[in-house]
């Protein structure tokens, strides 16, 4: 059985509902050593809790441990309660102090607990610190286990000193160099190390580092430290001190988290926080009903706004029949410049000191884009009914693209600087906000050039 084959046994398994035979499991077990541990991956993250702990069983020990540290915490948390207490424990232990932490802010309090008093004291330990920096910041997502290299070791004991902690340590390429009483006095790479004539002291060839505080911004920090091109990022207390280090590859998982966040939120939803196939039925509607529940709370602006305009649309029952065009229009203008400055804030592009500049930009984007619907509307209308009709649709039209580019633009702006997730202020809000308006400056052109 080749490594294909041996995974599509394994998915046909896990689709049944029927239990695995020792037979069935020991020729598992045996063939499933071979394949591409990416492809084991993408299988269990298809299967939720029970179904999912099966796979890790037939896995060799190895396997199983690296699945399982490749999944989302989310999806880790879940296979807790299906997996046999022995081996959460072995899985745990195995895990990096870092990503022991995000599982653990995925876990009941009183699970997580029982996992922390069964590490090792040392683990346990070095996980408090992680533990102790709050979430959202780099202390939370940085590794503690770094080398103890001190500025006044020649290379050759520096050498001495990775070959005995390489196993514990996250990374022994990119090593920070520090004083006796740890403060940071410089960086090096393991190739420098290595090149150096013998009895070099690495005083002579660290270079001046870039560090992170470990009380800043996790997201932040990883999007200015990721396009530098380091392989981890040291990581400082308050007294330049140093506790850990980023690993390039945290830092893409930290972009990639937000990234997702954002995405799901600008598309009026949360995060499901692990794969959809392995995400729970009511994790996932829950992920939705409250944004559908606001959303038509807020909806009933529109009604009301047509409900004042009753009037009107009677007189000229015709304007009816451009409300789904314009509210679209509107709707669409504003999600296309709050998610331009959405995605220019998480990259560092624009500032909230930027609103001015942001706020000008759009508006002549916006009336450019009016300008020319609004012409191509004016004809159109003029032509198939009136050019009465014409006009207001032309000016509508300019009216409401200028309007919403200029609140789109700004609106993640203002949320940046009120606290709030830029992308929660944005298309869901917005499209009912331009909705409303929109309408508000419809009927009012309409009155004024119809004369009703």
């Amino acid at each position: 059985m080749d490594a294909q084959n041996s995974i599509d046994a394994l998915d046909q398994l896990l689709r049944s509902d029927e239990s695995i035979s020792p037979a069935e499991a020991k020729t598992l077990q045996r063939y499933l050593e071979d394949p591409p541990i990416q492809d084991i991956v993408r299988l269990v993250e298809r299967y939720q809790g029970s179904r999912a702990a099966v796979a890790l069983r037939l896995l060799p020990r190895r396997r199983a441990i690296e699945v399982f540290d490749a999944l989302d915490p989310a999806h880790q948390a879940d296979l807790i309660g299906a997996l046999q207490n022995r081996e959460v424990f072995e899985f745990f232990d195995e895990l990096d102090p870092d990503d022991r932490v995000s599982l653990l802010d995925e876990l009941p309090a009183e699970i997580a607990e029982r996992l922390m008093r069964n590490l090792e004291p040392s683990e346990r330990d070095i996980t408090g610190v992680v533990l102790g920096y709050p979430k959202g910041s780099v202390g939370r997502r940085m590794s503690p286990e770094v080398p103890s290299l001190f500025v006044d070791l020649t290379v050759d004991e520096a050498l001495t000193v990775l070959k005995k902690s390489a196993d514990d340590v996250e990374t022994i390429y990119s090593l920070p160099v520090i004083s006796r009483d740890r403060r940071l006095e410089g960086i090096c790479s393991l190739r420098e190390i290595f090149t150096a004539p013998s009895g070099t002291r690495l005083e002579e060839i660290v270079t001046k580092p870039v560090v992170a505080n470990a009380h800043d911004d996790a997201e932040e920090t990883a999007r200015w430290f990721l396009p530098l091109d380091f392989l981890a990022l040291p990581v400082v207390d308050d007294s330049n001190r140093l506790v850990g280090l980023l690993t390039a590859d945290d830092a893409h998982d930290i972009v990639e988290e937000e990234d997702t966040e954002d995405s799901a939120r600008i598309g009026g939803s949360e995060p499901l926080q692990q794969p959809y196939l392995s995400t729970p039925l009511m994790r996932i509607v829950r992920s939705r009903v409250v944004w559908l529940l606001v959303l038509a709370v807020s909806a009933l602006l529109t009604v009301k706004v047509l409900d004042t305009f009753e009037e009107t649309l009677e007189q000229a029952i015709v304007l009816s029949l451009f409300i789904p065009l314009l509210t679209g229009t509107g709707g669409n203008t504003g999600n296309q410049a709050a998610t331009t400055v959405t995605r220019a804030l998480a990259l560092g592009d624009v500032r909230t000191g930027d609103v001015l500049s942001v706020m000008w930009r759009e508006v002549r984007v916006g009336f450019t884009l009016g300008a020319l619907l609004g012409i191509l509307g004016f004809v159109l209308a003029s032509v198939i009914y009136s050019l009465p009709l014409g006009i207001v649709m032309g000016t509508t039209l300019l009216a409401i693209c200028t309007m919403s580019a200029t609140v789109g633009g700004i609106m993640p702006l203002i949320a940046k600087t009120c606290g709030a997730d830029p992308a929660v202020f944005s298309n869901p809000f917005i499209s009912t906000f331009c909705d409303a308006t929109g309408l508000i400056i419809y009927f009012f052109i309409a009155r004024t050039v119809l004369g009703i």
